[in-house]
């Protein structure tokens, strides 16, 4: 497996991250509305009473200079935008916030950001008028400092100007590595630099309530938030992994909505009639509504007139892939359906692991879990459908258990969490009734969230894989198996997110008339292991580490300025299955003699090293001879690695051959984009390949010395296949 090799492609890009992301409905930027007044003080009643938040907090003079930063490194994360200057302007804002949010008249708010957009707007027009200086030159020692995270205000424009010219510069440096003629670099990044503008042209009133309220919600913890309603919806959608719609993933490139992949067993790939890079250029509603041209509409507004309830009609004027954009339309209907998400999850592969010095192959089941999904309405509805990770990983060990596997790895690297109860009913599948999870709530009672059902799914051998992107619902799983001594627990160290969330829904307090006041993701509670422990902060610590690939000061609960600290309570009788600490030592000494010849895991970490080093710079050269030097390295390093997989038989890496080409993801072919993503989905995994070799190793360790094991696992883990 390989890292990519992560650079900034421009400040531009950097610094429209955040707000971009939050494109909403159309609204008048210019005021707040009667429904964003009332969603304000609705929000400030909730994130001040200890009746609901687990840690609320006075909106005083004091919180809102917390909220009026937040706010503005929320829009400005880089501080590319605001000048020192524009902040002192803005300072008389600093300790009004607290009653603009009370009062719910958050005007002042809306003048903040429309100064935001002024200057997103004055500093596109400058990237895009330093395209025809001569500036294009590069020699000598310039660099691009890109990380302004922790820099001070530009104390000017002039000081803006020069930060602007060496982004600039970059991304036409970059261009011209791939190859680019100067004119059509220059087309290239002005069209680049003109979408931003278009696109910051677009935000408008809802976008500036939600970032506002959200640099509220998070000057709390970090992981409250405030969903206006469509955002809400989108949230919903992610827990339940379905839709009701047609099927298709689409992406804005331009003024044109294309497809970017289709839903297998949706209406949209039933049908036949669309496939990924057509274009969208009309959408009716049922079978005589009127067509609306949509070319030009925000993304989100588009996907609102295509999704529908299921068994409605939609219409869609579509232009093929391979027509030229002003080809006349071709028509089609299709009948909305409720689609799952299957692609988002539980997944499972079994991996055969070589045995050695006579020994025989093992065969390992792995799941690949993305997230802790659920979905609520048909948990609420109690009927067994619906969207649930326990049970589909309870179909896939059912099935892992026929093919007799010799053991079970639970991939959770990069799952962020989700369900509570999930994450219950998925350690239940391991152990035999028992606490999971301690959860104490802001008056300081707590509550044991247990498994009750009796048996188990997966009674055998059994590890755990996470990573630094491991949080919340996986540190609950991971680290419960971890105190049962049930599994193994490899990796490195998770995210340390030990706090509940749970969804608000603010209309039904003014028993509104529809969505009309969005929903708040609130923490309430914070969560502790069965042996007390917390996760907060500190995560879960594997048994077998890898080498750490983002280091805790760069991501993690430690890096958030307001996060809770780390604590314990009393544990809860629970069954300890194994302990293995007797056999940790083994298994390193295996696992260190193996990758020390493991190409692929040497690569990974190789390019490990590599990237945490070149990002640690936190700036790249100007010097057109250096850059091409280090390009031209690069691919002699990937192409010697391609020769040597070749050589030793190994899996070629699909993306292996790929360079640079300058563009960000939305200039290139978007279905061509899609593929890529898919490829790299097959690329090797060697972490997966050793933790499943790892768990082999226990197996054979315990297999051929019966003190160990005995001193290992617990009579009632010996009763269970760990040891044939």
């Amino acid at each position: 497996m390989k890292v990519a090799k992560i650079l900034p492609v421009s400040l531009l890009a950097l610094a429209l991250t955040a707000p971009v992301a939050w494109l909403t409905a159309q609204a008048d930027a210019g005021s707040p509305s009667a429904e964003q007044a009332t969603a304000a003080k609705l929000v400030y009643g909730l994130l001040s009473d200890s009746r609901y938040a687990y840690r609320p907090r006075a909106l005083d003079d004091k919180l809102s200079a917390e909220v009026f930063k937040r706010y503005l490194e929320s829009l400005d994360p880089g501080k590319l935008f605001f000048t020192a200057a524009d902040v002192a302007k803005l300072e008389g804002y600093r300790a009004r916030l607290d009653d603009a949010i009370k009062s719910g008249e958050v005007g002042p708010a809306f003048e903040i950001f429309n100064l935001y957009q002024t200057r997103v707007n004055e500093r596109v027009a400058h990237a895009r008028a330093l395209l025809g200086k001569d500036i294009f030159t590069f020699e000598g020692s310039d660099r691009w400092e890109y990380d302004r995270e922790h820099a001070p205000w530009a104390a000017d424009t002039a000081e803006l100007d020069k930060l602007w010219q060496q982004s600039v510069r970059n991304d036409w440096l970059r261009l011209k590595l791939a190859g680019k003629a100067p004119e059509e670099i220059r087309k290239t990044l002005d069209k680049r630099y003109a979408n931003i503008s278009r696109s910051i042209g677009e935000l408008n009133g809802i976008d500036a309530f939600q970032t506002f309220l959200n640099a509220y919600a998070t000057s709390i913890d970090p992981h409250t938030d405030y969903f206006d309603p469509r955002a809400a919806e989108r949230f919903e959608q992610s827990m339940s992994l379905s839709l009701e719609g047609i099927g298709a993933q689409l992406q804005r490139q331009d003024d044109v909505i294309v497809v970017r992949e289709l839903v297998p067993g949706g209406p949209a790939m039933l049908s036949g009639k669309l496939k990924p890079g057509d274009r969208i250029v009309g959408v009716g509603q049922n079978g005589d509504g009127p067509m609306e041209d949509v070319i030009g509409w925000r993304i989100d507004d588009v996907v609102a007139k295509i999704k529908g309830p299921k068994g409605t009609q939609v219409r869609l004027d579509v232009v093929p892939a391979e027509a030229v954009l002003d080809s006349k339309p071709t028509r089609i209907t299709l009948n909305r359906a409720r689609i799952r998400l299957e692609e988002q999850a539980a997944k499972g592969e079994v991996l055969t692991v070589p045995g050695v010095d006579g020994q025989p192959a093992r065969r390992i089941g792995v799941v690949k879990l993305p997230a802790f999904y659920q979905d609520f309405d048909a948990r609420r509805r109690n009927n067994g459908e619906g969207a649930s990770a326990s049970r589909d990983v309870q179909r896939l060990l059912v099935g892992f258990r026929e093919q007799n596997v010799d053991g079970v790895v639970i991939d959770l690297r990069n799952n962020g969490g989700g369900s509570l109860g999930e994450a219950v009913e998925l350690t239940g599948l391991f152990i035999d009734r028992g606490p999971v999870v301690q959860v104490r709530e802001s008056g300081g009672r707590v509550q044991v969230d247990s498994d009750t059902t009796s048996g188990v799914t997966w009674e055998g051998p059994l590890a755990v894989l996470i990573n630094r992107g491991s949080a919340s619902a996986s540190e609950i799983f991971a680290g419960a198996i971890q105190d049962y001594g049930r599994g193994l627990i490899i990796g490195e160290t998770t995210f340390g997110k030990g706090t509940v969330q749970n969804l608000v829904d603010l209309d039904r307090w003014p028993m509104a008339d529809g969505k009309r006041f969005g929903q708040v993701k609130l923490t309430i509670a914070q969560f502790f292991l069965p042996g007390g422990s917390s996760t907060q902060n500190k995560g879960v610590v594997p048994d077998i580490p890898f080498p750490v690939s983002v280091d805790a000061s760069e991501f993690g609960e430690s890096t958030y300025d307001n996060a809770l600290p780390w604590t314990r309570i009393a544990a809860v009788p629970h069954i300890r299955y194994g302990d293995f600490t007797a056999l940790l030592p083994q298994l390193k000494t295996l696992h260190d003699a193996r990758v020390a010849k493991d190409r692929e895991f040497q690569w990974w970490r190789e390019d490990i090293a590599q990237f945490r080093e070149e990002t640690a710079k936190k700036w790249v050269s100007l010097n057109e001879a250096e850059r091409r030097a280090e390009r031209d390295r690069d691919a002699a390093k990937r192409k010697q690695r391609q020769e040597e997989r070749r050589a030793l038989g190994l899996d070629l890496d699909p993306l292996g051959d790929e360079t640079d080409d300058g563009l960000t993801s939305s200039e290139r072919n978007i279905a061509e984009e899609a593929k890529r993503e898919k490829a790299a989905e097959k690329r090797p995994d060697p972490l997966l390949r050793e933790s499943a070799a790892i768990l082999a190793d226990a197996l054979q360790v315990l297999d051929s010395d019966r003190r160990l094991s005995a001193q290992v696992l617990s009579e009632k883990a010996s009763a269970t296949r760990w040891t044939d």
